[in-house]
């Protein structure tokens, strides 16, 4: 970034530090006492896996785009307290977009207001290098202006420097282009050296193929893909190795609304605090993919079994 006269420098990310760009908004989500109501709660995938990692003791530096409205001061406390880093964020005076969330059996869908928000006006980061990792994934990458920023950001970290991880996270909606989002999408799995993709992401993405396949095909490539089936548990695939499944932990399911970004969190968490590199993805043995699978589904268990969408750490990390 370029340094502007008089204005206060950017402050310096530490060891292990992870960038996470995209969007944090506001999720409209049922009360438990009245159907017909709507608790504002902040949430956004990015933002979630933002906090996630703070909460998970992970330097987290947010770059999304807060807005002026109420929304805003919401999303900025729950960052604040969390101890993520914002010095990155962008502030345009602009509403928040909104997420209204709709759970039912086969999991939860959204019908969004997303036009001329503070949301996607995100800031352009090519500076990555300062990162042991950078996270996109997300609306954001979908939703212009953000989708660019997300996209430069991306090619930016994959020629070099951090763990580029990627969550394409679908999200279907009257508002967004299927083709361009999946495409989009397609091309930022391709870019990164961890994909963590659901079932129900890779069949929207790759239809013709069945997600087991899909996952091997990416990690002939190099990269280490993990596929997250809800209370079916999870696999990761590396590369010629046979994939290495582990069970979700059974927990009194009261949430299931961010649980996959716990999953993300904890994901990356275990692999900066062991010092992953982006060539290192092509190293993970059976015992490394089984240990970080079984930590990232016991943080997301710790999501699924309360009210709220902020992880904890396992009793035995």
């Amino acid at each position: 970034m370029t340094d502007v006269p008089g204005a206060a420098p950017e402050p310096v990310p530490g060891p292990g530090a992870v960038l996470v760009l995209g969007e944090a908004l506001i999720d409209l989500v049922p009360t438990a006492d009245d159907a017909e109501a709507r608790l504002a709660q902040p949430g956004g995938a990015p933002a979630n896996v933002a906090t996630g990692l703070a909460r998970l003791s992970t330097p987290s530096w947010f770059a999304g785009a807060l807005g002026s409205d109420g929304f805003a001061r919401s999303i900025e406390r729950r960052l604040v307290s969390a101890g993520v880093e914002l010095g990155l964020c962008a502030r345009p005076d602009l509403p928040t977009a909104l997420a209204v969330a709709d759970p039912g059996p086969e999991g939860t869908g959204y019908h969004f207001h997303l036009q001329s928000t503070a949301t996607f006006q995100l800031p352009r980061r090519t500076d990555v290098e300062r990162f042991a990792a950078v996270y996109v994934g997300g609306l954001a990458a979908v939703v212009e202006p953000a989708a660019s920023a997300v996209a430069a950001t991306a090619s930016a970290a994959a020629a070099g420097g951090p763990l580029l991880v990627v969550d394409p996270n679908v999200r279907e909606d009257r508002t967004i282009d299927p083709r361009d989002g999946a495409r989009r999408l397609r091309e930022l799995c391709e870019l990164g050296q961890v994909v963590k993709a659901s079932d129900e992401d890779l069949a929207r993405l790759w239809p013709d193929s069945t997600p087991d396949e899909t996952c091997r095909r990416l990690a002939d490539g190099g990269r280490l893909v993990v596929l997250t089936r809800g209370s079916r548990g999870s696999t990761a695939y590396t590369g010629s190795a046979e994939p290495v499944s582990v069970p979700a932990v059974r927990v009194e399911v009261v949430n299931t609304i961010g649980a996959g970004d716990a999953f993300m969190a904890a994901m990356i968490t275990w692999m900066v605090s062991r010092g992953v590199h982006p060539g290192g993805a092509r190293e993970f043995t059976p015992a490394l993919a089984e240990e970080m699978l079984g930590f990232a589904s016991r943080v997301a268990a710790s999501v699924v079994a309360q009210a709220g969408t902020e992880p904890s750490l396992p009793a035995h990390a």
